[in-house]
């Protein structure tokens, strides 16, 4: 695992609604069936299904690094000691079934994949109006799911809002997030967010898969780095059209900062 570095050149310019994965499967054959695209785990020898509503916004569409997170969940199932994130998972295992929380699920693959995959206890969130179509989702695929021995719940979660982290809690072995830092003013939101989570006495950690987009997304690791340790685990291969590929972090809270717990003192350390 390799220390971040900041990048230094010019922005990335891309529009994030450009970069969304399109299913362009014969299979696709009417308006309705077009909103649904499969997902395949190898490891499992199965798949999930996750519906997309691309006219209510990009919270209800599939972004880049979901699908690297996936691919990374399934390759660690078939094969945890080749696996770039085999040394965290393998240090949160104790004999029992991890509880994984997911910020910004979206459509909610990753936190479905995480259950699937590792048999894991999962919560996955995003806005109050996104959680609809993440039940949605999680019904789509009970019998993937329940094979596994996996489960998804599903909970609202602002960035930001104490009333929300409290009301999730900090009873998590493991955070994942994917394309989450794409807007600048919900950096400190996100931030206030994950110090709540990674700051207690759990040693709670926190694995991110971003693509970087513009030059700007480098204030969000300055900051971050104030309170975490960031580490790179993997880096896929650029995307089409662009001079990066997606990214996949670990943050865990900085000893010096882990005796920051109440929100209100977290809230100042980050302003």
């Amino acid at each position: 695992m390799a220390a971040i570095e900041v990048e230094d050149e010019d922005d990335v310019v891309i529009n994030p609604a450009t970069m969304l994965l399109r299913d362009d499967s014969d299979e696709v054959k009417t308006a309705e069936a077009e909103q649904l695209r499969q997902h395949s785990l190898p490891s499992m020898d199965s798949t999930i299904v996750t519906r997309q509503l691309p006219s209510q916004g990009l919270s209800f569409q599939l972004w880049p690094a979901a699908t690297t997170l996936l691919t990374l969940l399934d390759d660690h199932r078939r094969d945890p000691t080749a696996s770039p994130l085999g040394p965290t998972l393998s240090a949160l295992e104790s004999g029992r079934r991890l509880k994984i929380l997911e910020l910004g699920s979206g459509t909610g693959l990753v936190g479905i994949a995480a259950a699937a995959t590792l048999g894991a206890c999962v919560t996955v969130t995003d806005l109050p109006h996104v959680t609809d179509n993440l039940r949605y989702n999680v019904e789509l695929n009970a019998a993937v799911l329940g094979g596994s021995g996996g489960s998804v719940s599903v909970a609202a979660l602002r960035w930001g809002e104490a009333e929300d982290a409290e009301a999730i809690g900090r009873e998590f072995d493991l955070v994942l997030a994917s394309d989450v830092v794409y807007h600048d003013h919900l950096y400190e939101p996100l931030l206030k967010t994950l110090s709540f989570l990674l700051l207690g006495e759990g040693g709670v950690v926190f694995v991110m898969a971003h693509l970087r987009r513009w030059k700007k997304d480098s204030a969000f690791f300055k900051r971050a780095r104030k309170v975490f340790e960031v580490e790179v685990l993997h880096v896929d291969r650029p995307c089409e059209g662009t001079r990066t590929g997606v990214t996949v972090y670990r943050f865990t809270g900085k000893p010096s900062k882990k005796v920051l717990k109440d929100v209100s003192v977290v809230n100042n350390v980050n302003g």
